[in-house]
């Protein structure tokens, strides 16, 4: 017999693939305005169109609504998934639809609590004062070093509570993402409207060569083009460890504009007001660095918030560089009718950062995040765990990590000496290695 599903798509039978997921249906709330294509399964491009961006911000990053009926049987979309050699085939359509893994979810992981969100915030402020405080008090060369590892990896906390506001999952109310946005990612000098304008399109075009924001691949053409110099600092550590400030100014090789001007073609019209909003705030808090390094020092300054700035900045692109890089097998990306938004979803990878992994408010579960953005992070793990025996193949256990994730370096290494560039041509295509960039394996 046929198992059955409810979801915004209707009654419909699952193909017999996988186990029959949790029943019922999760809506998202109605305040999401997206438009939708009418194949969003096969490959119809998923953008916002500029006429239906509205200033209701909060909640703009999102998952498609409903999605296009599967329209084969289950067996045949398992031999779908098998290459001629008779392996996984990870650039095949999925034999599910996102309906199927919304439908998973069970519904209590929607639920957004703003107390139990601020809670998060007051924990990491407390513990970044805390820190501050006794490493000023001590002032020991000895503690120094100890103390900018934990702030900087404090910061990158703060960092993930204010993308969890620009995402909308930190709470219902606008208001509240906003202020606790701009004020926990102005305090590390990220121009919160600026990034969560771009990070939205990141997360609207994931997988898509030409269309996603960040950490996208270069095509061979613009890798080509690339001096000597630019082509060594972005695959050669730690450089690429560095790049975040950089990338907020001028975005990535083959892109312009900035996140801090609000006539940079990342926005629209109507997002202008909120682009100048956060760049003041952005440049209060530089005043406010400014104006301390005279009471202090240039010296201590460093001390207490410069040195754990650039850790802040080096975890931020080592979990978000690995989230979409160095997997064992190659991971495709997509062009034209063959990128989804849930194909593209799928290519993203979870990781295991052992203790940092609460610290980080389970940032490295990041497929469901992808998919469904507006989930909160405390319920990230289990709304993952309830979709596993939906995803199958298309969810990639992450390596268990020690108590520190030691291990996530040889991974980075081993990707940036072999994902360097991708076709110019093909609508599914793999990274490739060139091997005479210094440093780099051979070719596969």
């Amino acid at each position: 017999m046929a198992s059955w599903v409810l979801s915004e798509c209707g009654l419909r039978p699952l193909p017999r693939i996988y186990a029959q997921p949790r029943p019922g249906t999760v809506s998202i709330d109605n305040k999401i305005r997206l438009p939708l294509q009418a194949d969003l399964t096969r490959g119809s491009s998923f953008r916002a169109s500029s006429a239906s961006r509205e200033r209701n911000w909060a909640l703009k990053v999102s998952a498609p609504l409903a999605v296009q009926p599967v329209n084969k049987e289950g067996d045949e979309l398992v031999r779908e998934r098998i290459n001629d050699e008779g392996e996984f085939d990870p650039g095949a359509p999925p034999p599910f639809k996102l309906a199927d893994i919304r439908a998973a979810i069970p519904k209590h992981c929607w639920v957004k609590n703003p107390w139990t969100s601020m809670s998060y915030v007051a924990r990491d402020v407390l513990v970044v004062f805390g820190l501050a405080a006794a490493a000023a008090y001590l002032n020991s060369w000895a503690v120094w070093p100890l103390y900018w590892v934990a702030q900087g990896t404090t910061f990158w906390a703060l960092f993930v509570l204010g993308h969890d506001c620009g995402h909308g999952s930190f709470s219902n109310n606008p208001k509240l993402n906003s202020v606790v946005g701009h004020l926990l990612h102005s305090s590390i000098l990220v121009p919160y409207h600026g990034w969560r304008i771009s990070h939205r399109t990141h997360h609207q075009n994931h997988g898509h060569v030409e269309n996603d924001e960040s950490w996208h691949p270069l095509s061979e053409k613009i890798y080509r083009s690339l001096d000597t110099a630019t082509r060594t600092l972005r695959f050669t550590l730690p450089f690429p460890m560095l790049a975040y400030p950089f990338y907020l100014w001028s975005r990535s090789p083959g892109k312009a504009g900035s996140h801090f001007d609000p006539n940079s073609d990342l926005f629209v019209p109507n997002e202008r007001k909120d682009v100048i909003t956060s760049t003041v705030c952005w440049t209060a808090m530089a005043a406010i660095l400014v104006g301390l390094s005279f009471v202090m020092g240039p010296v201590k300054l460093l001390q207490l918030y410069g040195i754990p700035y650039w850790i802040n900045v080096m975890w931020l692109d080592l979990v978000t560089y690995l989230h979409h890089h160095g997997h064992e097998d190659k991971l495709p990306w997509y062009r034209g009718k063959e990128w989804s938004y849930l194909r593209g979803g799928l290519t993203t990878l979870d990781r295991d950062y052992g203790w940092i992994n609460n610290i980080h408010h389970d940032i490295g579960t990041h497929v469901i995040h992808h998919l469904f953005p507006q989930i909160p992070h405390y319920h990230l793990v289990e709304a993952t765990e309830a979709t596993k025996p939906v995803l199958g193949k298309y969810y990639r256990e992450p390596k268990k990590s020690w108590p520190l994730p030691v291990h996530l370096l040889g991974l980075l290494v081993k990707s940036m000496k072999k994902d360097h560039y991708v076709s110019d041509t093909g609508d599914v295509v793999y990274y490739q290695t060139d091997p005479k960039l210094s440093g780099s394996l051979e070719s596969e």
